[in-house]
């Protein structure tokens, strides 16, 4: 009776042959077999974007050489990813930091002019924009009269030498020169605004020969008063017009009153914005003018006669506004 063979299976993938009657001994009873899977490669792709733009190109060779489908990886941006790059780029979140853009030129207007004196109603140079802000011309104005009627000369200023600290554009100094002033000397820290402002300015005022420019910051001429302007060092008249975010008034006024450039006969005219308290006196010199113009302030010291010969000349107008008034006095 033949027993036929049949193969079993075992869990651990091995064949079993079951032959009671093999008439071959040398065949094995059993044979042991693996299990194999085919597996693609792995490939692992870098979403580099290179200058030239030749990222895809690249990535569809290297996939092709593995045996796949390029097209099915790389591919154009959906849409729906182009419309919202475009909505972040409106919106600036998905802009990319670019290098800042150079500054354009720097220029000039003609908006300012002499007020008084010998060059009276010429037109001054002054940079476009904020980056120097001058002396209006109503502050000006009243400065230029109040240190007159101060002075003793109410038609002109008296003959001295100025000193215009933050000078910018020139306009305080060219009208103390064009009332009656005899040197100026002007203190600009900007070296563009100096050849392209100031100077012009002199020069089509005809003030250059008794004008003196020095481009340092006005810190640095404090400290070295004696270097700039040699042992005569005290000006008879001050002016300061500092841009107001940048400096301290507090410290600037300290390092004016305790400097040789101060005298005692010397007037300071200082233009100073709200919320800024100044003194009553500034060294040996005492304020006799204070007055608002919207957000500017002015401010004057002066000697302590000079303030005695204010208060005078207003004791003797306000008489006189009385006395024509009542019609006792015809103009």
């Amino acid at each position: 009776m033949a027993v036929s063979s049949s193969a079993i299976v075992s869990p651990l993938l091995i064949n079993i042959r079951t032959n009671l009657s093999s008439s071959s001994p040398d065949l094995p009873l059993f044979s042991i077999f693996r299990k194999t899977t085919t597996r693609k490669p792995s490939v692992v792709i870098l979403s580099c974007k290179s200058e030239d733009g030749l990222a895809n190109e690249e990535k569809k060779l290297l996939l092709e050489r593995y045996g796949y489908d390029a097209n099915e990886f790389v591919s154009e941006p959906s849409p729906k990813t182009t419309r919202r790059r475009k909505e972040l780029q409106k919106t600036g979140k998905g802009k990319q930091v670019s290098p800042e853009d150079p500054k354009p030129p720097r220029t000039t207007h003609k908006l300012l002019q002499v007020l008084g004196g010998k060059a009276r109603r010429k037109k001054l140079l002054s940079p476009k924009g904020m980056d120097v802000r001058p002396m209006m011309e109503v502050v000006k104005g009243a400065a230029f009269d109040i240190l007159q009627v101060a002075g003793g000369c109410p038609a002109s200023l008296r003959p001295g030498r100025w000193l215009d600290l933050y000078s910018g554009t020139g306009s305080v100094g060219i009208e103390a020169l064009s009332r009656g002033c005899s040197e100026v000397h002007f203190v600009e820290m900007d070296p563009w605004v100096v050849s392209d402002v100031l100077r012009p300015n002199l020069e089509w005022t005809g003030f250059l020969d008794v004008s003196v420019i020095h481009t340092v910051r006005v810190e640095n001429f404090l400290e070295r008063a004696m270097q700039f302007v040699g042992k005569d060092q005290s000006f008879d008249y001050i002016s300061v017009t500092p841009p107001y975010t940048e400096v301290d008034y507090e410290v600037l006024m300290g390092q004016i009153s305790s400097s040789a450039l101060v005298g005692e006969d010397t007037f300071i005219v200082v233009e100073y914005p709200l919320r800024i308290d100044m003194l009553d006196s500034c060294g040996c010199l005492v304020k006799i003018a204070d007055r608002r113009f919207g957000r500017t302030h002015l401010a004057i010291y002066g000697p302590k006669w000079a303030q005695k010969r204010r208060k005078s000349e207003k004791s003797f107008l306000v008489v006189a506004e009385k006395m024509i008034a009542n019609g006792r006095l015809k103009v």
